[in-house]
């Protein structure tokens, strides 16, 4: 019996594009991936549990974890620290499990860095002019603040070839199957099952 590890899939892409919106409903169906959990320092709010919603962390533990490199992306906001955690995301790996990560371009160029066999998914707006209407339709942004937003979202986009894969989010049902095709077609890559296979015949031998 082939022990397979886990891949860890990253869903990037600009502010306002539906990342969150694909997520759940990925995670709507049924699934055996793991959602990377993020660790904070923000305080932990009402209805929130730890381990679930974050791990959350004292500003010390963090940044001690920044020093010795346990994070793969982390980023600081409104004064508290935010990040993905090395070890939680290698245990689920290790264990067999599939982990998929949700993040801001930034984030997501961070982690390749750390852990660059990861597989890189962009989520591409339909048009920058639905984007724009998304992010304005969020109503709650002032209009300097969308413009900002989208000068960003020009940015990232032109970051895409830092990933493996271009998803275009015009149906969010679409967007979901496109992105189950990539998780499928990864773990069928010749590569990864030679690996596997060379280290059964070695066991055999």
């Amino acid at each position: 019996m082939i022990e397979e590890k886990g891949i860890l899939f990253v869903l990037s892409g600009p502010s306002g594009v539906g990342k969150g919106t694909v997520r759940k409903e990925l995670f709507n169906q049924a699934t055996d991936l793991k959602y990377s959990i993020s660790m904070t320092t923000r305080d932990i709010r009402p209805g929130e549990e730890d381990g679930v919603d974050y791990f959350y962390k004292s500003r010390e533990e963090f940044e001690n974890l920044i020093k010795n490199n346990q994070l793969l992306e982390y980023a600081k906001y409104v004064n508290n620290y935010y990040g993905t955690p090395r070890a939680y995301v290698e245990e689920m790996l290790e264990a067999g499990y599939d982990v998929f990560l949700e993040i801001e371009v930034q984030g997501a160029l961070q982690v390749k860095e750390n852990f660059p066999e990861g597989v890189f998914i962009f989520l591409f707006p339909p048009s920058l002019e639905e984007l724009k209407n998304r992010i304005i339709n969020r109503g709650t942004e002032t209009s300097e603040l969308v413009l900002n937003r989208l000068k960003e979202a020009r940015n990232e986009i032109e970051m895409m070839d830092a990933y493996d894969y271009v998803v275009v989010n015009d149906q969010v049902e679409l967007a979901v199957e496109k992105v189950q095709s990539i998780i499928q077609s990864e773990h069928l890559k010749r590569e990864r099952i030679a690996k596997q296979y060379k280290q059964l015949l070695e066991d055999e031998l």
